[in-house]
Order: C-alpha cells, then sequence, then structure tokens
C-alpha cells in the first residue's frame, strides 16, 4: 500500500474527534489497532518528539478519524486496514521516541474496552510482520 499525504489529513484531528472514533470502533477494530492509536495519542503530549513528529502523527490519527480515506471504514473487514497501515508506519517512525509511560498509559486505556489477554497480545504484536522491530 502507498501510504497517503498525511499532511492534507491534519486538519481532521482533534482531540474530541479521535476519543469519540477510537471509542465507537475499538471492538470492530482490534486491540491492536486501538494500542497503536493510543500510543501515538499520547505520545503527542511528550516534550522528547520532535515538532515534525507530532504533525506526522496528527497526520496519521487526522487519517483515521477521516471518513474519506483510501478504503472507507465501513467496508467490512479492509475498511480498517488501511488505517492499520498508516498507524503501524508512523508508529514505527517514532518508536524510538515512545516512552514507558506512554506504552503504560495506553495499556490502561485499553483496560476499559479490552480483556487482558487481548491487551498483552497486542502489545506483544503490535509489529507482528517484524517481531525483531517489535515493542521493547
Amino acid at each position: 500500500m502507498e501510504m497517503p499525504d498525511l499532511q492534507q489529513y491534519k486538519e481532521k484531528f482533534s482531540k474530541a474527534k479521535f476519543v469519540d472514533k477510537i471509542s465507537r470502533i475499538a471492538k470492530r477494530a482490534g486491540a491492536r489497532m486501538v494500542y497503536a492509536a493510543l500510543i501515538l495519542y499520547y505520545t503527542l503530549e511528550s516534550d522528547n518528539v520532535s515538532l515534525k513528529d507530532k504533525a506526522i502523527i496528527i497526520g496519521a490519527l487526522g487519517y483515521l478519524i477521516s471518513p474519506l480515506d483510501v478504503v472507507p471504514d465501513a467496508i467490512p473487514i479492509a475498511g480498517l486496514g488501511d488505517d492499520l497501515a498508516v498507524l503501524i508506519y508512523v508508529l514505527r517512525k517514532v518508536w524510538g521516541q515512545v516512552s514507558e509511560e506512554v506504552k503504560a498509559k495506553a495499556k490502561a486505556k485499553l483496560a476499559q474496552w479490552f480483556d487482558s489477554d487481548e491487551i498483552v497480545e497486542a502489545a506483544t504484536d503490535l509489529f507482528n510482520d517484524d517481531p525483531a522491530e517489535g515493542p521493547a
């Protein structure tokens, strides 16, 4: 999949829209996608992340929120696949700047929607296509 120009989605992002979308799609999207989105969301609060990386994160989260993306979210199974691909792509770019505190906050928030075994699987399987680059 070719990555979309994330800068065109930055205007779609707001904290309120993010919280609304993620709470509506949590179970359908799965723990892995929600965990990736939450890590990016909480990483925005960090002073250790460059403005350039924050702009990329905002674009990715705006893409998640936007109903107009490469594969519309309403399409079963495939609809959220492009969103997950974008989130994982951006997460790989900023992973070195993700603190343990951010990971803990994301896991705590996941507990509101998922069972503990789903949370553990999401955290250990975040980069399932290349385990060598997985979470620390």
